[in-house]
Formats: C-alpha cells, sequence, structure tokens
C-alpha cells in the first residue's frame, strides 16, 4: 500500500490558522495540538508539511509581510502624492497595531520555536518598500519633495514609522505625548524634512486622514 499523501489544502490553512491565532492570541495558542484541531488535522501535518513549527513560523512571517504588501497597496495613487505618502504611513502603523504579536515576530523582537529571521526573510520585508520608493519618485517629480535618492527618503520613512510604532506597542508613549499625537506630528515632520513647506504638508497630511477608512481601514 502506498503512504497516504498529504492534502495540499492543509498547508495554506495551517498558515492561515496560526498567523490568525498568532494575532489573536499571541504565541501561547501556538501548538501543534491547536492547530491539529482548528486545521481538522493530525498533529503530524505541521512536521508534514513545514518540517516542525519553526518552518511554519517562518511561512507565518512570510504572510505577515503579505498582509503588509496588501495593505499598502491599498493605498490610491493620486494628484496629491504627498497624502498618499502619509497615507503609506498611516497603513504600516495600522497593519501592526491590528496584527502586534505577528508584528513582532515578523522585525525579530520576539522570537517562537526557535525560529530566527534569515537574510531572505528579511527581503520579504524589504520588498514592501518598493510602494514607498515609487511614491517618494511621485513627491519628487511633483516638486513637493527635494529630488533625492528614493531609496533614503523611503527607509527615512520606515525607520521614523517603524521606531513610533515599536514604542506605541510597548506602551511607551503617554498622554500628553501619547501615540496619536505623536504619530500625526511625526508625519508633517517627515514630509517638511523632505522638502514640502509646512502649509502644503499639513494639509496633505489632514487629507490622508480622511482617504484612512476607505482606503486602509474599510
Amino acid at each position: 500500500m502506498s503512504p497516504r499523501r498529504a492534502d495540499p489544502r492543509t498547508r495554506p490553512a495551517l498558515v492561515d490558522i496560526a498567523a490568525r491565532l498568532l494575532a489573536e492570541e499571541g504565541p501561547q495558542a501556538l501548538s501543534t495540538r491547536r492547530l491539529a484541531t482548528e486545521a481538522d488535522s493530525s498533529t503530524m501535518a505541521v512536521y508534514t508539511h513545514f518540517g516542525g513549527m519553526s518552518g511554519l513560523v517562518r511561512e507565518i512571517v512570510h504572510e505577515g509581510f503579505a498582509r503588509l504588501q496588501r495593505h499598502l497597496t491599498h493605498v490610491r495613487q493620486t494628484d496629491d502624492p504627498v497624502a498618499d505618502m502619509a497615507l503609506l504611513g498611516r497603513a504600516y502603523r495600522h497593519n501592526a497595531l491590528a496584527n502586534p504579536h505577528l508584528y513582532a515576530v515578523m522585525f525579530g523582537g520576539a522570537s517562537l520555536a526557535g525560529f530566527s529571521l534569515t537574510e531572505e526573510d528579511r527581503q520579504h520585508g524589504r520588498y514592501t518598500l518598493g510602494n514607498v520608493v515609487k511614491c517618494a519618485t511621485r513627491c519628487f517629480e511633483a516638486g513637493r519633495f527635494r529630488a533625492e535618492d528614493a531609496e533614503l527618503v523611503a527607509h527615512q520613512m520606515w525607520s521614523a514609522i517603524h521606531g513610533l510604532v515599536t514604542l506605541e506597542l510597548g506602551d511607551y508613549l503617554i498622554a500628553p505625548y501619547d501615540a496619536e499625537r505623536c504619530f500625526e506630528a511625526q508625519l508633517t515632520a517627515l514630509m517638511i524634512s523632505s522638502g514640502d513647506d509646512l502649509d502644503s504638508a499639513a494639509r496633505s497630511v489632514a487629507l490622508s486622514k480622511e482617504r484612512m477608512p476607505l482606503e486602509v481601514e474599510g
């Protein structure tokens, strides 16, 4: 009798379930028994499809970056590229706050099942930065930003937003300088530091906030 073949539908199901459990309940929810119950499979499924829990966590990280990419690509290109840039920042923050446990693992802030990020894993994260690079180029072309290195501007935006979000998730930002106040001020400051004037930057950042419910939260 030939060995029973693994159900190909089980692999993506396990990734989706594990990502959901991590996002909703945290690392303690990830066990082979819990995953097997949720996926209606055997406890060996994690080993069959991923070689173990560490392999599954790697797939979760890739799924996390795929979710971030979807959030970023939902931002429309408009005739106000600075508003688009600010909305990309809002999308990044929204994704992190919606998936805090997943976010921590994606960027190496937490470890699960002995998993550690590889260069390939990090490249999944860098890929999402392409959305910001393209937007920075459009800001240059519109005369809103100084004509500089679009990659550098994108990395500056990423570094700044990531740092604030990390502090926010750690509950370090409290009134009167809470996360919301700091984030709004940071968005405007980032646009100005890239070459935009204060009034134009403030208008674009305000417009990005109006677009948030439809393009990012919707």
